[in-house]
């Protein structure tokens, strides 16, 4: 393994034509760049230079790691410059895995700010409902993944995986405008048990499965869909209403659907969940940085 000193040494030795007069540009005292020569060649197994009466020449392996000494410079110049801008956000690349609510909403304010900030910084946007992102972070295919549980749900990671809350996201019942307990500023999950559903993703789904027998009744599903663009004109449509995240009530078209408060107040937990070791990573902790300032001016939502 080459020591990169002694490249460079043996680079302004090459160049400058003998030790003494490398020594004088680098600082260096000339036994000191006799000792790295000395080190470089046991390092390459072969000499490098030989005596010609009073001059050094190169050996044919000198002549060979000449050629190579430039290019293995410029190259530890430029991985040297590289980690550089990395440290100092000036470049990087973070996978962020996020569901649908939070992508449409969290995410784009935060990589907003991001883009004009750091405009080094590439983010990659992947699309996953938990659990099953969270998967994809075990498998190493994000670095950073966006969450939401329920009450009594609770995430099973791996204890190196931080868990960084984010917000409580209320939950509402997304009616058509007309719908006759639309008049009211918040509704009771009971009222609705005569209505038909249109449930959300499987863990959304499996929520208002269990809210409702809580209360004694099962509710009639008619579709299922996790595009909430779909549910929202499902639910326009008069087809069924739907249980929907507060976060995603200012990005939906309220002429034909209105959202209203359950009573008595039912919530779920955003998160972001990323490896501990990856909070060492400025770009990764950039964005994550801007996910919770994102996320703090929503509380209570």
């Amino acid at each position: 393994m080459f020591d990169s000193r002694h490249i460079r040494t043996f680079h302004e030795v090459v160049t400058a034509g003998s030790y003494s007069a490398a020594a004088r540009v680098l600082g260096y005292t000339q036994p000191a760049i006799t000792q790295q020569m000395k080190a470089l060649e046991r390092a390459v197994g072969t000499p490098l230079f030989t005596r010609v009466g009073r001059r050094m020449q190169l050996t044919e392996a000198g002549e060979s790691l000449a050629r190579h000494a430039e290019a293995i410079l410029g190259s530890l110049s430029a991985a040297q410059q590289q980690m550089k801008a990395y440290a100092r956000l000036r470049t990087g690349r973070v996978r962020l895995c996020g569901f649908p609510s939070a992508n449409a909403t969290l995410v784009p304010e935060a990589l907003s700010v991001l883009a004009k900030e750091h405009p080094g910084i590439q983010v990659e946007l992947l699309d996953g409902e938990p659990p099953e992102s969270l998967r994809r972070l075990q498998r190493g295919e994000c670095d950073i993944t966006l969450a939401f549980t329920y009450p009594g749900l609770y995430e099973e990671v791996p204890d190196e995986v931080t868990e960084v809350r984010l917000l409580e996201d209320q939950l509402t019942v997304l009616l058509p405008s007309g719908h006759p307990l639309a008049r009211r500023r918040s509704v009771q999950l009971g009222d609705l048990a005569d209505e038909r559903w249109i449930a959300g993703c499987p863990r959304c789904r499996a929520n208002l499965l269990h809210e409702c027998a809580e209360l004694g009744f099962v509710p009639e599903i008619v579709f299922a869909t996790d595009d909430n663009l779909v549910v929202q004109s499902l639910v326009g449509q008069g087809l069924g209403v739907a249980m929907m995240p507060a976060l995603l009530l200012p990005s939906l078209s309220l002429t034909r659907v209105c959202g209203r408060a359950l009573e008595p107040a039912a919530r779920r937990h955003i998160s972001a969940y990323v490896y501990r070791e990856h909070l060492r990573i400025p770009a990764t902790a950039a964005v994550l940085d801007e996910l919770r300032r994102v996320a703090a001016n929503r509380v209570g939502c």
